[in-house]
């Protein structure tokens, strides 16, 4: 089990971002966090993959303080993160990529296997280049299934709604319900998204650098998009991908 306590952090100009994150991330369960545009959802993602460090408070995994852990020793620890624009690299095949995300070698058949679960053909995806010429939905669903070869006990994705198509989004939320089944080490999505939103087992609520609400998403939906018609969390009501 993840656990953040009491997460303090500023810009460097003093402009503070957190201001005591207090959240439980249980183990083997969908997590979403959401809440209003600059309220510190990506910050916090960031900080638990070790892309940004604390000024205060701890991140515990089990129990062990993995705080001034850095992004490298918190990826041997089973923490992963999918940025909100993935990067492209020419002269990389889909195949290189995932080959090289995985810590054991994988044969041809388990890339593919890959590739299926995240709703692309092998033999279409296996010997393409990760550059420009592939959509953004596309990309998205590349990068979960590097994530999905390093076998990661924490999986976080910052957004993966932003830059796709409707096309995109319809497919993307099925790779998360199949994760969802699958129960293969937690999930953590920062999104707003009505449709992501209503497959978590929790949702957690961020907004002014604090966490406001947080539990099981069943319950909390509902508050969700009765409170976003005001934009107390998010989106106005009927702007959001449904």
């Amino acid at each position: 089990m993840l656990r953040l306590e009491k997460i303090e952090w500023s810009t460097p100009s003093g402009d503070k971002i957190l201001n005591g994150i207090d959240a439980t991330f249980p183990d083997n369960k969908l997590v979403v966090i959401t809440g209003p545009n600059g309220g510190g959802k990506t910050t916090t993602a960031k900080i638990i993959a070790g892309i940004e460090n604390p000024q205060s408070g701890k991140i515990l995994l089990d129990d062990e303080d993995i705080t001034n852990l850095d992004i490298t020793e918190r990826a041997k620890k089973g923490i992963s993160f999918a940025f909100q624009q993935p990067v492209r690299f020419k002269g990389i095949t889909v195949r290189d990529l995932i080959s090289l995300a995985s810590p054991t070698p994988l044969t041809e058949k388990e890339i593919s296997e890959l590739l299926h679960k995240v709703g692309l053909c092998a033999r279409d995806y296996l010997d393409r280049e990760i550059n420009s010429a592939l959509s953004g939905g596309e990309i998205k669903r590349i990068e979960i299934a590097t994530v999905l070869a390093r076998k990661t006990r924490i999986s976080v994705f910052d957004e993966p709604e932003a830059g796709i198509d409707l096309w995109s989004f319809n497919n993307l939320i099925d790779v998360f319900k199949n994760l969802r089944s699958e129960k293969n080490g937690s999930i953590i999505v920062i999104s707003h998204q009505e449709r992501i939103l209503s497959i978590a087992d929790v949702i957690i609520v961020i907004g002014n650098g604090k966490v406001t609400k947080q539990g099981p998403g069943i319950m909390l939906l509902p508050e969700i998009l009765q409170n976003s018609s005001v934009g107390k969390y998010g989106c106005p009501k009927g702007r959001e991908i449904r």
